[in-house]
């Protein structure tokens, strides 16, 4: 059985005691006789034993190759013979290897299913800008898919130019909302070949975030600083209005016209510095939307209605387009006091620039036009535009117009944007103004 089990040591030790018992004969023969047909018969002998020994060198050779093969092709089929003395060995190298890929194929499976379900933008490319890995993240931060740096406008052009580890913010404009992202570049050698590690995260809505808590902080300062004098101030001065006697004497009469003055002057001032307050409480005291299935195309019919008198009498059109049925989760309450606030200051708008083209004294007046739109942008988000086509907004004042308070008008309070915006970042959106070569246009972008 041992002899069986063994058989190539077996054939390899028949042999070598076969070659080297004709080897002896041979020299025997050829020292007692010389060359002879017996001599010559086992040199044939000998030179057939020598090949079958070469012979079973190269099947053991070309057996071990194609076995090693397979495994390196990851084809653990293949393997010696039973009778291998070898196969034991060969087994135990078969297991630690395939458990081993085992391992490395579910680090990868984890690594990749890490990266599909994370919502951290990452890029993975190469010295060139090609991108060799992504993941979903990425199209849905940026809205849009490449296969090159350079299809990512700026973002492409600070990386390429990257030579060392960087971090840094960058704006990104995905459909009409412009988006604030934070920018990390690493510099690694992975697998021997120099790689960039990109990773992008957005931060727009971290930044509203603390804008609005700064705006609560500093209305809970005025509420407790200021609110609480104005008050009795305001009593104070007519109070002393009431006191005053009307017989009451002065030795110059200017002076108690002066004094009437300065009291109504601060009765009316403290009453309006209490407004003032008052508005700025509605900031940081608005109530979580109710959310609830509602087709937005509705939404705009109410607000047609609800101005249909005001357009009338200023005979200013409104147009409505609703692009899509979608239900979306909002407060309709809410989003129709948003759309009451930019369809009104749409109608100042139209006025001011009637006004402007009567006094310039143009004879071709515009005929005021106010249009209300329901549809999808790019990034597949639902928004209403408000759009019409009065004298806009001054394009040094764009960058402030959801600053609250901050106001061009004369009887402006300046809290109506910024409202209208805490409420659509509330709704998981945004408020935006898109430029037009005519006219206003703000869209209430729902996420």
């Amino acid at each position: 059985m041992d002899n069986i089990n063994n058989r190539p040591q077996l054939l390899l030790f028949i042999n070598l005691v076969a070659l080297m018992a004709c080897t002896m004969l041979l020299s025997s023969i050829y020292i007692t006789t010389g060359v002879s047909p017996a001599w010559l018969l086992l040199l044939i002998i000998a030179a057939a034993l020598l090949a079958s020994l070469l012979s079973l060198f190269k099947r053991q050779d070309r057996q071990l190759i194609q076995v090693l093969k397979a495994i390196a092709n990851g084809d653990y089929t293949l393997g010696f013979s039973a009778q291998h003395p070898m196969r034991q060995h060969l087994e135990q190298v078969k297991q630690q290897m395939q458990q081993a890929r085992f391992n490395a194929e579910q680090q990868s499976d984890f690594f990749k299913a890490l990266l599909v379900h994370v919502d951290l933008a990452v890029i993975v490319s190469d010295a060139q800008g090609n991108i060799i890995e992504s993941n979903p993240a990425v199209a849905r931060l940026l809205g849009k898919t490449a296969t090159h740096l350079s299809e990512l406008s700026h973002i492409g052009t600070i990386v390429l130019a990257a030579e060392k580890n960087l971090h840094s913010t960058v704006q990104w404009l995905r459909g009409e909302q412009l988006d604030t992202l934070t920018l990390q570049v690493s510099i690694a050698e992975i697998q021997g070949q120099p790689r960039k590690i990109i990773t992008l995260q957005s931060i727009h809505e971290m930044l509203l975030n603390k804008e609005q808590q700064a705006y609560k902080r500093l209305t809970r300062v005025l509420t407790h600083e200021v609110a609480n004098s104005i008050t009795p101030l305001a009593s104070i001065a007519q109070t002393c209005l009431g006191l005053m006697p009307a017989n009451l004497s002065f030795v110059d009469e200017e002076s108690k016209d002066d004094l009437n003055l300065a009291l109504n002057t601060i009765a009316s001032r403290t009453q309006y510095l209490g407004e003032f307050i008052a508005n700025f409480r509605k900031i940081s005291s608005l109530a979580m939307p109710k959310l609830a299935p509602t087709q937005l195309g509705e939404i705009i019919a109410r607000m047609q209605i609800l101005h249909l008198q005001q357009l009338a009498e200023h005979n200013i059109s409104l147009t409505m387009d609703s692009q899509s049925q979608q239900l979306v989760m909002v407060d309709s309450g809410q989003i129709e006091q948003v759309l009451i606030n930019l369809v009104k200051n749409a109608i100042e708008a139209v006025l001011t620039f009637k006004n402007q083209q009567a006094v310039l004294g143009e004879s071709d007046v515009v005929q005021g036009e106010i249009t209300l739109t329901v549809a999808q942008n790019s990034a597949q988000q639902l928004y209403i535009e408000v759009a019409d086509n009065g004298a806009g907004v001054a394009s040094h004042v764009v960058d402030m117009i959801f600053v609250p308070f901050f106001t061009t008008k004369q009887q402006g309070s300046g809290i109506g944007l910024s409202l209208s915006r805490q409420i659509m970042v509330n709704h998981g959106g945004d408020l935006v103004y898109v430029t037009r070569p005519q006219g206003a246009c703000f869209r209430c972008i729902f996420g």
